[in-house]
């Protein structure tokens, strides 16, 4: 699963943060709103795949999964659409193209996630692993709002955990990219690892939005937000999937 994008840190002249209270409001309402829409349209989009698209998310699933490089392929050109979505978003010109980013990035994140929805069912069968979802979009919201809500409440700034991040996420792509070499499996463990890492982006990036986008860059915030739930999510899954077994 390729990793949600860090915000750039860098001083932006007129960033949320240099804005009056009403202005900051505004714009948290929009990227919020707009993240609202974003997870809407996935879970729509994923479940509409499975449910009218069988076939072919199948034979998907089965290539994708086929062999080692073929989930490497599947993960690169994953993660070059995910690269486009975000620059589409941060568009200075055009609100089109914002909103045609972050489309790109939902529609891309319900593609990828078909290949373990199929695997859950081939392990679990169709009702259980309509439990397992359920309970791993639950678990998944619970963090992010209760992450959420620690920034807003404290008002603590978190952007001293981007090193940290950047670090810790190119260790666990390391990791990844040995488990396709040498064929080993990720387990529960790296699992619970990697929940922790997003849960550390949810920090971080609650606090960027709060502090460092532009005004009209709500979907891009947005955006950064949806791609970091994604990857919780499909980290929450695999985990119940592991316990279950």
């Amino acid at each position: 699963m390729a990793f949600a994008a860090m915000a750039d840190r860098r001083p932006i002249p007129g960033a949320v943060a240099t804005l009056g209270v009403s202005q900051r409001v505004s714009f948290l309402r929009r990227t919020y709103a707009h993240l609202g829409v974003a997870l809407l349209a996935f879970a729509a989009i994923t479940a509409g795949m499975m449910r009218f698209m069988p076939e072919t998310s199948l034979k998907f699933a089965e290539w994708a999964l086929k062999g080692r490089w073929n989930w490497a392929l599947v993960l690169i050109a994953f993660m070059i659409v995910g690269y486009v979505a975000e620059r589409m978003a941060r568009s200075n010109t055009s609100r089109t193209v914002q909103y045609g980013g972050l489309g790109l990035a939902v529609v891309a994140e319900a593609i990828l996630l078909q290949p373990l929805l199929w695997v859950a069912i081939y392990r679990f069968g169709p009702a259980e692993s309509d439990k397992l979802i359920l309970n791993a979009a639950l678990i998944t919201m619970t963090i992010f709002v209760g992450l959420t809500a620690t920034v807003f409440l404290t008002k603590k700034d978190f952007s001293f955990l981007r090193g940290i991040l950047t670090v810790m996420s190119f260790a666990a792509l390391g990791v990844i990219l040995a488990s396709m070499i040498f064929g080993f499996a990720l387990g529960a463990i790296f699992c619970g690892a990697m929940i922790a890492l997003m849960a550390g982006y949810i920090l971080y990036q609650t606090s960027s939005v709060m502090k460092d986008f532009p005004p009209t860059h709500h979907v891009a915030a947005a955006l950064m937000l949806f791609a970091t739930i994604a990857t919780l999510f499909w980290y929450v899954l695999q985990l119940l999937m592991s316990l279950r077994e």
